[in-house]
């Protein structure tokens, strides 16, 4: 009796584990991953498991029954297999609203999906009391039967800590790993019916089964979002990938959606935004030419749209690009030609990448910065020091920053940090958006260079016209010296605290870049 006990409390340990990760899927490609969705996944998932522990104590005394517990567990699961299919009509009205920014549907949609997993985590976190309760022959062995139950129930919510992520959701997606825990568990549950219970109380739960199968067969084809112009969606181990064609443009986006993260046009160029603005890194040096950079990393490669205006303005520059997600190198391959002869793609940290490189650059750009996803190992001091001793002589380096409307304080604790390490250090804003360039050149270097070096390729022939608009975008929007703020380090890098104040604040007053 107590090996299948054990069997069933690390099935349900695994669920569980596999069900909140999965949420966090589920949600994050609405409503992104931030450290603030996290907080309210596990937080609820936590309260959730505290009720079920607490009511699954209480009626296990009054019912210690394996059938009882068996019966719970079933409905558990078949509850967690349907919770993403009534989850994705409001999810997919969470995603219009987030593209309208719509906060009240948004919230509530929000809350809804949440409220949606009460049932099947209450319900799971009333087995582990249970089967305590029903392995206690002696209160002399109560301290090791429990110690025992937690113990595999832990082992189980480890494997279900990486199972979904690492294996299933970037196979079958996040909908459909629902549906193999749910009918994995459902399974579990009618067997210990029918050893504990006979078959005739197990044959009654084959209609949940019958139910989930229809229900999964019904909605196969069903997308993640409907958004206008939509001609790819997918999940990652990362990110859900979403590629949208308009007029003849094609974007893409990245889990919740908000800001274009790639953008490629057949025979175009000039994209406006920040891709062409890091272009402009070299010329803060005198005398500075095209042919003069030789070797470029782009941190946070995405589908290549920085690489390709690069390769068209510098002649002779062979390109280190640095992308963590797989998936969205691929995208880029099929749907942003992203098959350059002079780009090397790395898949792999960026930060790492770097460190590890054997070669000086010309000019570093890191393009990994949106809040409020800003991984904080690439915001420190440590971090740009690596960035300068892998920079040449006469190096650049330049960061893409998102920021909010009136809020400057992350562009302030950067360009702070930076200057720790770097002589000069500039910051111009990008018209029209919610981005911000740094420049910080390895010796140092004075903005007038930068005029300097624009005029004179204006009249320069063979010079890329797209390079002179980009020194030109860079001259006229420098902005004053940012403010003195802390600087981060690898020991403290309160990125958070900034990112999560910038998203509230930007979430319910700001406003909403869109697609061009």
């Amino acid at each position: 009796m107590r090996r299948y006990l054990y069997f069933t409390v690390f099935a349900s340990g695994m669920t569980t584990l596999a069900a909140e990760l999965s949420a966090s899927r589920l949600l994050g490609n609405v409503f992104g991953t931030s450290n603030l969705v996290w907080a309210a996944i596990i937080g609820l998932i936590l309260i959730y498991l505290t009720l079920g522990y607490s009511v699954g104590g209480r009626w296990a005394d009054k019912s210690p029954s394996p059938k009882t517990m068996y019966s719970i567990l079933a409905w558990g699961a078949f509850s967690i297999g349907v919770v993403p299919y009534i989850a994705t009509p409001v999810l997919r009205a969470a995603a219009n609203a987030f593209d309208g920014l719509q906060v009240g549907i948004l919230a509530g949609a929000f809350v809804a999906v949440l409220i949606l997993f009460s049932v099947p985590i209450t319900l799971l976190g009333m087995i582990s009391p249970f089967a305590i309760r029903l392995s206690m022959k002696d209160a002399s062995e109560a301290g090791k039967v429990s110690g025992t139950i937690y113990a595999i129930s832990t082992l189980g919510s480890f494997v279900g800590t990486y199972l979904p992520v690492l294996v299933l959701i970037p196979i079958i997606g996040t909908t459909k790993t629902f549906l193999v825990f749910s009918l994995f568990l459902l399974f579990v549950a009618m067997v210990g019916l029918g050893i504990y219970s006979g078959r005739k109380v197990m044959l009654p739960y084959l209609i949940m089964v019958i139910v989930l199968v229809f229900i999964g067969l019904l909605a196969k084809n069903t997308s993640i979002k409907d958004t206008e112009g939509q001609v790819y969606e997918a999940e990652s181990a990362y990110n859900y990938i979403q590629v949208l064609k308009k007029d003849g443009y094609t974007y893409l986006r990245l889990n919740e959606g908000q800001g274009i993260h790639s953008i490629y046009k057949p025979g175009e160029l000039n994209y406006g935004g920040p891709w062409q603005q890091f272009l402009a890194g070299p010329f803060f040096y005198k005398d500075e030419l095209p042919e003069d950079v030789s070797r470029m990393a782009i941190i946070g490669l995405a589908a290549g749209t920085t690489a390709r205006q690069a390769s068209a303005v510098f002649p002779n520059v062979i390109i280190d690009g640095y992308e963590l997600d797989p998936e969205i190198v691929k995208v880029g391959m099929e749907f942003f030609d992203m098959n350059l002869h002079n780009l090397i793609i790395h898949v792999e940290d960026g930060r790492w990448g770097l460190t590890s490189s054997s070669f000086k650059y010309d000019v570093i750009a890191v393009d990994a910065y949106r809040p409020p996803y800003i991984p904080w190992h690439m915001t420190t001091r440590e971090f740009f020091q690596v960035a300068y001793e892998h920079l040449s002589g006469k190096g650049t380096l330049v960061i893409n920053v998102g920021r909010a409307p009136d809020d400057r304080r992350l562009i302030d604790g950067l360009a702070s940090t930076i200057s720790s390490v770097f002589p000069s250090v500039y910051v111009m804003d990008i018209p029209g958006t919610f981005n911000s360039m740094i420049y910080a050149t390895r010796e140092s270097t004075l903005k007038e260079s930068l005029n300097a070096n624009m005029v004179g390729l204006a009249v320069t022939e063979g010079i890329h016209p797209l390079l002179v608009t980009s020194i030109y975008e860079t001259w006229v929007n420098l902005q004053p010296t940012p403010q003195k703020s802390i600087i981060f380090t690898d020991d403290l890098a309160p990125i958070e605290w900034i990112t999560n104040n910038m998203v509230l604040n930007y979430v319910l007053f700001g406003e909403v870049e869109n697609i061009q």
